[in-house]
């Protein structure tokens, strides 16, 4: 959607391009630089539409992404009642822990001033998250099963998994980028309690392990 069809288009329609879009998943500035420029003319607008439904636009415009999310619970009867369009899907255990890290990470490179596009190896990653994960002789099925989470998270949009002839001509391992939108989910008070988190991880893995405990 160029600037030429949001000036062609009733307000009506304009508005539907922009929000059919949104609810069904992430707008990008990358990916569609007209449709992107055409939802900051039209922000205000989307906002108010999408909050009859429950919803809340976010919008980043330094990072270039935006999304719909639900609004938080309201004290209004009528809102309250309303039923939800976008589900929460409880996360594994595995997932939580590697989004956070991945976070962490990300947070690790912005502060050492370089590019803004962080890309991880499939190899760096498996390490970032092997030391959480219970103890296997079986380094193939943990890679497996570290795959499966990095595919889930795929899904959900938090990483982006690069082609090998752009990311790594040699083809060795599989190559992601972490999506600058992980920020508007991991929040910084999440961060500053991730400590105690992982802690709190790290016991429920000693548990699972049947490992005693220490009166």
């Amino acid at each position: 959607m160029t600037e030429s069809m949001l000036d062609n288009t009733t307000p009506n329609h304009a508005l539907s391009a922009l929000v059919i879009p949104l609810l069904k998943g992430v707008i990008y500035q990358e990916n569609d630089a007209g449709l992107w420029q055409a939802l900051l003319q039209l922000q205000a607008r989307v906002r108010d539409y999408v909050t009859v439904l429950g919803l809340e636009l976010v919008l980043d415009e330094a990072e270039g992404y935006a999304f719909l999310r639900a609004r938080a619970e309201s004290d209004d009867e009528v809102t309250s009642k309303l039923p939800r369009l976008i589900v929460r899907r409880p996360l594994s255990f595995p997932v939580s822990l590697l989004l956070a890290l991945l976070r962490k990470k990300q947070i690790e490179f912005d502060a050492s001033g370089g590019d803004t596009r962080l890309v991880l190896s499939r190899d760096e990653i498996v390490e970032l998250i092997r030391v959480f994960l219970p103890d296997s002789s079986n380094e193939a099925r943990l890679i497996d099963q570290i795959e499966t989470h990095l595919n889930k998270i795929v899904e959900l949009g938090f990483l982006r998994k690069l082609k090998p002839a752009t990311a790594n001509p040699g083809g060795q391992t599989t190559v992601f980028e972490v999506r600058r939108i992980l920020k508007a989910f991991v929040d910084a008070q999440w961060l500053t309690d991730l400590d105690g988190r992982l802690a709190a991880y790290q016991a429920q893995l000693a548990d699972k392990q049947g490992e005693p405990h220490d009166e």
